[in-house]
């Protein structure tokens, strides 16, 4: 039997782009949408699908992480493109955005094209590729863009270090412009952030730990705005922190600049009291922040000046981050934690509804990427089963990533991916867990027809 046709029946159909959030068969045919709605059912005898009862659980585009750190090549104990990718379709992921801060940075076209190879030999998830905007990220000048989109980058960043020089950023702007790609802007000024390691605020004060200003990020993110205005270049501010940054945000995209902007699930759910205990799994850059930061990041979720959820998932050594705070790297994973920290902080907690949600994960990644909705008739099927009422725990020592260092270990979070198709592969299914409650049946599969 065909492993890539399916008939998926009793599912809450998620259809982000519309909305919409209701019951609707829909019907793969090798490994593509072909029928949705009554007319699924009438064509899956002939396509010897197998059926999916999906119980009520909710059915979705796959989720699209536009900032990951998959640290390969050169990074190999930390994470590798295998193992990154298969903590992705355990979240819940069908395509990841991988950053190009490895070792070496991903700055020339034959690296662009060796992860893409590598990727497709995991078989996992879809990996596309961030370019670095300047050479080894060193910020002195810049790539051969053309060339490396040419190799198949999707966009140009040099995350993990800004582009300090302004100059350089606007010609950045201008070159990806010309080529239909947008800039990724880690927005940071390192002269205000010296040697800071936390939020500066009073958790950092009663730690005797060094600072980070919220100014840091919200400075930067100001002048790149204006660059981009200037330029009419797309620019997306990743891992946005702060309220002066949505802000900034919110009135360039009132005014028309052609600006985007994302926010992790632990800027959603956490403050820097994380960080008390001198907790090493709660230090990432940007920092956390103070309550007022995180209800700003929230409402701007809210209100669509946030667009996107990305993890900017970060895995590091245990050995790495055992060390004393000022020492340890910055830096979370979120692959596998994503799903349930969004569902709960923002849906089960009433400041965002489901399909709202998932658009910031489907919908406006894809767009940034500019990739195809899977929902369409004869788009790849790109799906994800999830139940967004699965209560779980987070437990490290599951994780599929090699990274185990995430300030969510012990919560207990609302919703989970159930299983992940890519291409109508499924490359992921949650199995039943000893510690489960007997309510939480997994969907059932019977082979050719329905049910």
């Amino acid at each position: 039997m065909n492993d890539r046709t399916w008939l998926f029946v009793n599912a809450r159909l998620a259809d982000p782009a519309a909305g919409t959030l209701a019951f609707e068969d829909l019907l793969v045919v090798d490994g593509r949408v072909v029928a949705r709605g009554a007319a699924a059912r009438t064509h899956a005898a002939a396509a010897g699908a197998r059926t999916l009862d999906a119980q009520g659980a909710v059915l979705a585009p796959g989720l699209v992480d536009v900032h990951v750190h998959l640290r390969e090549p050169g990074q190999e104990d930390k994470e590798t493109i295998a193992t990154g990718t298969a903590a992705a379709v355990a979240g819940g992921f069908t395509s990841v955005a991988c950053m190009p801060n490895t070792s070496p940075a991903l700055d020339e076209p034959g690296r662009v094209r060796w992860v893409l190879e590598r990727a497709a030999q995991a078989g996992l998830a879809r990996v596309h590729v961030i370019a670095a905007i300047t050479p080894g990220l060193a910020g002195e000048r810049l790539s051969d863009m053309a060339a490396l989109v040419e190799a198949g980058a999707v966009a140009f960043s040099d995350d993990g270090r800004p582009v300090m020089h302004g100059g350089l950023m606007r010609h950045a702007l201008e070159y990806a412009r010309d080529l239909g790609v947008p800039i990724v802007t880690h927005a940071e000024d390192l002269t205000l952030r010296g040697d800071g390691t936390m939020n500066e605020g009073a958790v950092a004060s009663r730690l005797g730990l060094s600072g980070i200003p919220n100014a840091c990020e919200v400075t930067a993110v100001a002048r790149d705005l204006e660059l981009a205005a200037l330029t009419g270049a797309r620019l997306h501010v990743a891992h946005v922190s702060t309220a002066g940054a949505v802000d900034a945000l919110r009135r360039a995209r009132a005014r028309g600049v052609p600006a985007s902007g994302e926010t992790a699930p632990h800027y959603v759910a956490l403050t820097d009291v994380a960080c008390d205990g001198y907790e090493t799994n709660a230090k990432m850059n940007p920092p956390l922040r103070a309550e007022a930061d995180r209800a700003a990041v929230i409402a701007g979720l809210a209100d669509g000046t946030l667009t996107i959820l990305a993890t900017d998932h970060a895995p590091h050594t245990p050995q790495e981050k055992e060390r004393e705070f000022a020492a340890a790297p910055f830096g979370i994973v979120g692959l596998e934690t994503a799903l349930g920290v969004t569902l709960t902080h923002l849906a089960h907690a009433g400041r965002m509804p489901l399909p709202a949600v998932l658009a910031a994960w489907t919908v406006a990644p894809r767009t940034l990427l500019g990739l195809p909705d899977p929902l369409v008739p004869g788009a790849e099927a790109d799906l994800v089963l999830i139940d967004p009422e699965r209560a779980w725990t987070v437990d490290r020592d599951r994780f599929r990533s090699k990274g185990r260092n995430t300030p969510f270990q012990g919560h207990a979070l609302k919703g989970r991916a159930l299983g992940t198709w890519v291409a109508g592969r499924r490359v992921f299914e949650l199995l039943a867990e000893p510690d489960a409650p007997a309510a939480a049946a997994l969907p059932t599969i019977t082979t050719g027809g329905t049910r």
